[in-house]
Parts: structure tokens; C-alpha cells; sequence
């Protein structure tokens, strides 16, 4: 085994590697670009060497970059993760070219599964059922149209280097067969540069099943069972489980070794997936279920054969890579329980799924089931890489007791002030269909209007973070609070320019919630989702009130003021916006008074708690 492994990636899998690496007592190098000096990857490595700016392509993608950190620290093998240069053939052998261990498959067999056209046909003649389509090299429009009338509408137009959903078009009706073409050639080119394009006959019903392989240099090749990744938004994996509801062991056991098969016929070596799509119209039936690809790196998704397994597909990578034969044989390996995934992002579903960046000033991930995240409280979502968080997972003695776990986790989320899909994950797992196995890719479409609600708080939100703001008269700045008795009292609060006053004496309507007050505002988490009210009158046991400063919530750009110094206000009147993480905001006014300073203007870039402005109570006859 090498003493000191490079991981050549950033993040929440960075970070993954490195706890199995260094518990296996091997030294970790962390490679990272500017934006990331201070990075979680960074600070749990032993060594971490600075490859460049910002941009990708100025520093994760740059091989060369890669190779001189691994020699200049000593590092003899080099993981890749996945993402960025994990599937990339000729980087995999410039890593080998150094005199390094690539800890991945071989890369002819990278090159092998890497086109689309090309993998399916050796799938074909492996034995692994394809899906019915065109991959000929006549690549003209009439020869491709031709052969889609053959296959029958719909039909699905995929370009042979794609991937993430890029360079994909389904056609309903020849009509619009070319405009489509057409359409998926040019971004094709644009992203991958290469607009070849195969056909394939459109699935109905389809859900995403997908085997975990892992092969050794001795020749070895098993599977870890299969996976259901039908959840997906975009082509984007959303939700994974393991193994898929409605799997029979007949139907497993011919999809798992047709996965072999396809394994085999490219001497594979280390973790890959097959992926396949299945008709599943009438429930997941061998006969139904087609080669798509071969991902010839880890899945994201990993997490969940390793819960059902009780294997660190890791620690196997490094073993393999090592020279070593799989630990285990295929008649050694069993299913135990259900697992579940659930890919935690920083976007506003409300508002189209919009990233949502900024610092993680208050991060409680809760301590239930297991979670990967390459972040910390503190920490900034940066605009430059994915915007993935966390992987929540929840494994159970079955599907039903996976689900609420699951959804348990997520209900113990508290993150703020940036945004996340957490409350829409927990309506999407705790969904009737879902938890009925009512699958297939198009199920967050369908159910959309389910899983994103437009509407705002509700009585019940505003008389809990009432409760919150009157318990915590005191309280720090994020100090957390979970919800307990609190003394009978009045407080005004404002959620986007609607301000009540709530007597808690005649609330009898409450959530189970957690939250903060920090004096300006109240933050109410439910279900994972943070609600901001600001904190416009508190009246308790001492009658304090704020002294009307009206302070940046956090760093911002003020876009417009609705107020000039003298002028009288109303408690609840918007006073300016902020714009922050693409977001705005709406500065109220905490009590009726009048402006007596003035410090903000329209386009002026402020920090948090920057003074904007304060409003001074004014007496009745003044």
C-alpha cells in the first residue's frame, strides 16, 4: 500500500476519500484553487498545495498542475473523485506516464465506455441488451431521420460524448425532427466538441437502475447490487436508493450480471456503474431494462450500496489500486435493509432552483443518519462549483423505515442565510407516490406543484417564531434554540413587508421547530426550510424594544431606498432593498418613529451589519 495519496478533487468527496485514507493510515495531499484556501479538504489534509485561480479550468482541470503537486509533495498515487478529471482517459495516463498509481480502471477501459455509440455496440456484442436505436457513422440529416421513422416517435436524440443531461432531445413528431437535431448538435459542440449523435427509441415510464461494479487487477469482477436513481430533475439525480422497490430477485439477478458481462468485456479494474434504463410500464421486467452507459469512475450516489453492503467502496479503490484482490466474493456479498440518498443543494426551489451562495453562518446538520458534506459553519458557497452541500443519507431494516429516517434528518436541518432544497426534499420522500414506489424520471415534474408550494408562512409559523423571539429576549447572535414553554407576551414581526402583532396569550397554534433571534430578526426552521422575519417590536417582561438601527443582514448590494432622513414611517414600512445571493430583501421599519439618519443609497455595496439607517420613536404630539 502507498504512503501518500493526492486527491485530485475538492468538496464533500474529497473530504470522503480522506477519512477512509487516513484511517487507513495513509498521508493525504489536498490540492485546491484559490477560492478555496480555506476549504474543509483543505484544513483535514495533511498537505494541500494551491493549483490555481478560481475557475476550473485555471485549476481542477489542469492536469499538468495536478501531476507537479503530487511529485513536489511526494504523493505516489493520485484519487481523482469524481467529477472534473475522474473519467478523463488521457489525464489517467499521464498520471501513470509520471510513474504514479492512478486509483481508477484502466484508461483503454475509460476510452472503451467514454462515446456512447461506441460502448453500446460492444455492449451489444458482450451480450447486454441495449436499448433499440441508430449508432450508424452516416450522420446525415436524411440518413438520421430515416432511421427515426424506423425506430418509431417518440425518439430520443443523445449526442455520443454527452452527459448531465447536454446534448438531448426528445422528438414527439417528425415535424420537428430536424429543428431538434439541429438544436442538440450545436450544444453538443459547444460543450463537449463533438456533435456525432446516436438515436434511441423514447421509454415510457422510465425509471434509472443502475449496478455498482468492482473489478481487480487479477481479473475479478462482482457487483454490489443495483441502485434506483429515478429521481431526477433536469436529467440531474436528485434522490438515490438502494436496492430499487419492486425489484424481484430474478429480474436482479439478470440485470446484475449482464452488468458483469458489460465489465468484463473491458477488463475493468475499481469502482464503476453500469447504468440502465428501465420500461417500467409494467414493473421492472428484464426483458424491459437497456444499457444506457458505463460511468467508469465512484457515483455520487456510493453511499448507499456501501450502507447496504457494509462495504467502504474507498478502501476498496485504494486496495485495488494497490495491486490487491477483491475482499470479497460475489456469493459473499448479500442486501441488508433499505438506503436512501438525498443530494442537500444551495438553491431556492421558489425561484426556479436559482443557486443560492453566501457564508454558512448558522450550519446544524442534526445527528441522525449519515451525512457527507465538504462544508463547515463559516464556510462560503462559492458561484464557481457545484452547489451541492451535503448527501443526507438514511439507511433502515426497510424501505418504509429508510424514509422516515430519512426524513428525520431533514427536518433537523438548519441552515441559514443560504438557501437550500431541504423542504423540498422532505416533500418529495414523505409524497404519497414516492413512498408508494410510484416511479419513474418524470415524477418531480409531475408532482411539482406539490413539492414546491408558493404560498408563505403560515398562522402557525408566525406564532412559533413569535414564541422565539419573546423566549430569547437576550439571545446572541445565532445562538441556537429549540423550542420550549415561553413566557405569555406580544412581539411584532414583518415577513416581506407584512407586519402582525401576535399575542402569544391567544396563540394556540404551533410547529415542532427550531430557531434564533439575534435582535434583528427571528429565523424559523421547519422542515429543514428557514423562515426570516424581522424583529420589529419585542414587549416582554422588561419592555425592551430596538433601538431602531437598521443594520445589513448580511453583505449586499442596496438597490433602492424608499425613505428620506426626516421623513415620519410606520412600523412595517419598507424603508430599502437589499440584494444578497441573488435575493432581495426588504428593510422594515421596527416601530412608528421617524428617520433620523439616513446612511445608505441606491447601488452603494455594504457588509453585514452595516448601518443603513435609524428610525427614532417620536411622541403623539410631536
Amino acid at each position: 500500500m502507498f504512503a501518500k495519496l493526492l486527491i485530485a478533487n475538492r468538496g464533500e468527496i474529497a473530504c470522503r476519500v480522506m477519512r477512509t485514507a487516513q484511517a487507513m493510515g495513509i498521508e493525504c495531499v489536498a490540492v485546491y484553487s484559490e477560492a478555496d484556501a480555506k476549504a474543509l479538504h483543505v484544513r483535514m489534509a495533511d498537505e494541500a498545495v494551491c493549483i490555481g485561480p478560481a475557475p476550473s479550468a485555471e485549476s481542477y482541470l489542469c492536469g499538468d498542475k495536478i501531476i507537479a503537486a503530487a511529485k513536489a509533495t511526494g504523493a505516489e498515487a493520485i484519487h481523482p473523485g469524481y467529477g472534473f478529471l475522474s473519467e478523463n482517459a488521457d489525464f489517467a495516463q499521464a498520471v501513470i506516464d509520471a510513474g504514479l498509481v492512478w486509483v481508477g480502471p484502466k484508461p483503454d477501459s475509460i476510452r472503451a465506455m467514454g462515446l456512447k455509440d461506441a460502448a453500446k455496440k460492444l455492449m451489444a456484442e458482450a451480450g447486454v441488451p441495449v436499448t433499440p436505436g441508430y449508432m450508424g457513422d452516416d450522420q446525415s440529416v436524411a440518413t438520421l431521420k430515416a432511421e427515426a421513422e424506423k425506430i418509431g416517435y417518440p425518439v430520443l436524440i443523445k449526442a455520443v460524448a454527452g452527459g448531465g443531461g447536454k446534448g438531448m432531445r426528445k422528438v414527439d413528431d417528425p415535424g420537428n425532427f430536424e429543428d431538434a437535431l439541429e438544436s442538440c448538435r450545436r450544444e453538443a459542440k459547444a460543450s463537449f466538441g463533438n456533435d456525432v449523435v446516436i438515436l434511441e427509441k423514447w421509454i415510457e415510464s422510465p425509471r434509472h437502475i443502475e449496478v455498482q461494479l468492482f473489478g481487480d487487477s487479477h481479473g475479478t469482477v462482482v457487483h454490489l447490487f443495483e441502485r434506483d436513481c429515478s429521481l431526477q430533475r433536469r436529467h440531474q439525480k436528485v434522490i438515490e436508493e438502494a436496492p430499487a422497490p419492486g425489484m424481484d430477485e430474478e429480474t436482479r439477478a439478470e440485470v446484475c450480471a449482464a452488468a458483469v458481462r458489460a465489465g468484463e468485456a473491458v477488463n475493468y479494474e475499481g469502482a464503476g456503474t453500469v447504468e440502465f434504463i428501465a420500461d417500467a410500464s409494467e414493473g421492472l421486467r428484464a426483458d424491459r431494462i437497456y444499457f444506457m452507459e458505463m460511468n467508469t469512475r465512484l457515483q455520487v450516489e456510493h453511499p448507499v450500496t456501501e450502507e447496504i453492503t457494509g462495504v467502504d467502496l474507498v478502501e476498496w479503490q485504494l486496495r485495488a489500486a494497490a495491486g490487491e484482490k477483491v475482499p470479497l466474493g460475489q456469493d459473499e456479498l448479500s442486501i441488508n435493509g433499505h438506503a436512501i440518498e438525498a443530494r442537500l443543494y444551495a438553491e431556492d426551489p421558489a425561484s426556479g432552483f436559482l443557486p443560492s451562495t453566501g457564508k454558512l453562518e448558522h450550519f446544524e446538520l442534526g445527528d441522525v443518519g449519515r451525512v457527507e458534506t465538504g462544508v463547515e459553519e463559516g464556510d462560503d458557497i462559492s458561484p464557481h462549483y457545484d452547489p451541492m452541500i451535503a448527501k443526507l443519507v438514511a439507511h433502515g431494516r426497510n424501505r418504509e423505515n429508510a424514509i422516515g429516517k430519512l426524513s428525520m434528518l431533514i427536518e433537523e436541518l438548519e441552515i441559514w442565510p443560504v438557501r437550500t432544497n431541504a423542504a423540498f426534499l422532505k416533500r418529495a420522500v414523505t409524497h404519497d407516490d414516492f413512498v408508494d414506489a410510484k416511479l419513474d424520471t418524470g415524477f418531480i415534474a409531475a408532482h411539482e406543484e406539490d413539492l414546491i408550494p408558493r404560498s408563505g408562512p403560515t398562522d402557525a409559523h408566525w406564532q412559533t417564531a413569535a414564541m422565539i423571539a419573546v423566549a430569547e429576549p437576550d439571545a446572541q447572535p445565532l445562538a441556537g434554540f429549540r423550542m420550549n414553554a415561553a413566557p405569555r407576551t406580544s412581539v411584532s414581526l414583518t415577513y416581506k413587508g407584512e407586519t402582525r402583532s401576535i399575542d402569544l396569550a391567544d396563540s394556540t397554534e404551533t410547529l415542532p421547530a427550531s430557531g434564533f433571534d439575534d435582535g434583528e430578526r427571528v429565523v424559523l426552521f421547519v422542515d429543514g426550510e428557514a423562515t426570516e422575519f424581522a424583529l420589529s417590536t419585542r414587549a416582554g417582561a422588561a419592555g425592551i424594544a430596538s433601538d431602531g438601527a437598521i443594520l445589513a443582514p448580511m453583505p449586499g448590494k442596496v438597490i433602492n431606498v424608499d425613505i428620506s432622513e426626516g421623513e415620519k414611517v410606520v412600523a412595517g414600512q419598507k424603508l430599502m432593498t437589499l440584494e444578497a445571493m441573488k435575493m432581495e430583501h426588504s428593510l422594515t421599519a421596527p416601530f412608528d418613529g421617524a428617520i433620523t439618519e439616513l446612511a445608505a443609497e441606491p447601488g452603494q455595496q455594504v457588509q453585514v451589519e452595516t448601518l443603513l439607517a435609524r428610525v427614532e420613536a417620536v411622541s403623539e404630539d410631536a
